[in-house]
C-alpha cells in the first residue's frame, strides 16, 4: 500500500485538494452523493471467471464497482474495501468517467471522477467517485469536457490531504485514455 501526504501540488494533487474528492466523509447529511450518474452507469459488471482473469483480460468496470461502505466523518481503513474491489486490485480495467477540467490541454496525471459535477458529485464527492491516473511513460491524455475511457492498471494509493483527511484512494496506471 502506498500512501501520499500532500507536500507538493501537482496538478492533479491541487484539483484534488481544491475539490476533496474524500470530503463526502464530511458531507452535509441528506447529499445525494451516492446517486449514480444517469449518463455514465451502466449496470455493473459481472463477475469474470479465473481463467479470464488470468489471461490479462481487460476488466470492464464502473465507478459503482468501487463503491464500499463508509460513514460520514469516519476515516477511511483498508477493511472497508469489499472482496470485489480487493480482487480487482492489480488488474487491468476499463472504466468510463470525466477529467476533473484543467487548463492544460495534454495531461500526463489528472483524476478521473464519476461526473461532472453538474449533479451531485462535485466538491465533497465521496471516496469512490474519483481515481487519480498517472499515464504510463509516453503516454498523454487529452482533456475533454465529454465523458472519457480510461485503460490501466487498479491500484490503491491512500492520498492524504494537508489535514491527514484521505482525498482518494484508488490508482489507476493510465496506458490509454479514449
Amino acid at each position: 500500500m502506498i500512501r501520499r501526504q500532500v507536500t507538493k501540488l501537482g496538478v492533479a494533487t491541487g484539483m484534488l485538494v481544491a475539490i476533496g474528492c474524500g470530503e463526502a466523509v464530511r458531507a452535509p447529511a441528506g447529499r445525494a452523493s451516492n446517486q449514480p450518474s444517469r449518463a455514465l452507469a451502466p449496470e455493473p459488471a459481472t463477475g469474470e471467471s479465473a481463467a479470464e482473469i488470468a489471461a490479462g483480460r481487460m476488466l470492464d468496470r464502473t465507478f459503482d464497482d468501487l463503491k464500499f461502505d463508509i460513514e460520514p466523518g469516519d476515516w477511511f481503513e483498508r477493511t472497508m474495501l469489499t472482496e470485489p474491489i480487493e480482487k480487482m486490485l492489480g488488474e487491468r480495467i476499463r472504466i468510463r468517467g470525466y477529467i476533473l477540467p484543467t487548463a492544460r490541454k495534454r495531461l500526463r496525471q489528472f483524476v478521473l471522477v464519476r461526473d461532472n459535477q453538474e449533479c451531485c458529485f462535485g466538491p465533497g464527492a465521496a471516496l469512490y467517485d474519483c481515481i487519480l491516473v498517472d499515464m504510463q511513460p509516453g503516454a498523454l491524455a487529452d482533456f475533454s469536457v465529454r465523458p472519457v475511457t480510461v485503460e490501466g492498471e487498479l491500484t490503491i494509493d491512500e492520498f492524504l490531504g494537508p489535514d491527514g483527511m484521505h482525498l482518494a484512494i484508488y490508482h489507476l496506471d493510465g496506458e490509454q485514455v479514449y
